[in-house]
């Protein structure tokens, strides 16, 4: 009994596969299917490209016609110079920054802290002298100022109070009268052109102060101090006081020198009288006995 009944369920099965199938095949879903695996299967397949025929080159492939020789192929290479330029020897100064100076190697100078601070002060110096009353500032030189760029930034807070706020044309007054055209950008606060002309003339260096009098609208008086001439002054000025102050101290020595033997011989003296007294009066009481 139990072997029909497998039976029947196995026929009924197929039987029912077999029905399935023709439904799909009326409704075309097993030729979608196929087609789909198709595709599928030669997507996977790598695609054979090919291959691109060699190239030859014109002289080799091209035929010869002419029984005359070939002339040479002509060749530009002895032409052009490839030989490498020689090595610049590198300088103690930073080569991008040597290549633009303005000024001899020799001629360029490094002030000490020492040097720019002693100059300054002598600017200010010379700043609290002026008795014309028109404003004023200082300026301390850097390498930038007077060896190359030659950009002079001023001071923003003077810019702002006493300055236009444009591009003007100014004139830098010396002491001695001569003039120089200079350019001064506004929106930047700084003189550009004109200045370049200032520095190299008088040769200033770095550490130098310069004392910038604004004696018209649109003319800077001018007034350098140089920090060689600040710092040789400020040695002299300290020898001689040293050779005052030895000089003074020999002569207070000197006098109490003088001074201390008088007073031991008046001492002496008074001694020597006082016994002398004693003496006598000792001797006239005696003869009175």
């Amino acid at each position: 009994m139990a072997k029909e009944s497998v039976n029947d369920y196995e026929e009924a099965r197929k039987q029912r596969v077999e029905d399935n199938k023709k439904r799909f095949e009326d409704l075309g879903i097993l030729k979608i299917s196929k087609s789909l695996s198709e595709l599928r299967s030669s997507e996977r397949k790598p695609v054979q490209r090919p291959a691109k025929p060699k190239t030859e080159s014109v002289y080799a492939t091209e035929p010869r016609r002419s029984s005359r020789a070939r002339n040479p192929v002509p060749s530009y290479r002895d032409d052009v110079g490839i030989e490498l330029p020689s090595l610049r020897r590198r300088s103690k100064l930073n080569s991008s920054w040597a290549s633009y100076l303005a000024r001899p190697l020799h001629e360029v100078k490094t002030a000490s802290y020492e040097e720019r601070s002693q100059a300054f002060k002598c600017a200010e110096k010379l700043q609290s002298n002026l008795t014309s009353g028109k404003p004023s500032f200082i300026k301390s030189m850097v390498r930038s100022h007077v060896y190359s760029c030659f950009w002079l930034g001023l001071p923003t807070k003077f810019c702002e109070d006493h300055l236009p706020k444009t591009t003007v044309q100014m004139v830098l007054e010396e002491e001695n009268g001569t003039e120089y055209e200079a350019v001064y950008i506004g929106e930047r606060t700084g003189i550009s052109g004109g200045w370049r002309a200032f520095a190299l003339d008088h040769k200033l260096d770095d550490g130098d102060a310069v004392v910038f009098e604004l004696i018209e609208p649109t003319r800077f008086k001018v007034y350098v101090v140089r920090a060689s001439n600040c710092s040789t002054q400020e040695d002299d000025v300290a020898v001689g006081d040293r050779a005052t102050c030895n000089d003074e101290n020999t002569s207070h020595e000197a006098k109490d020198s003088k001074a201390e033997p008088r007073r031991s011989t008046r001492s002496k003296k008074d001694v020597g009288s006082k016994k002398e007294e004693r003496s006598k009066s000792s001797g006239r009481k005696r003869q009175k006995s």
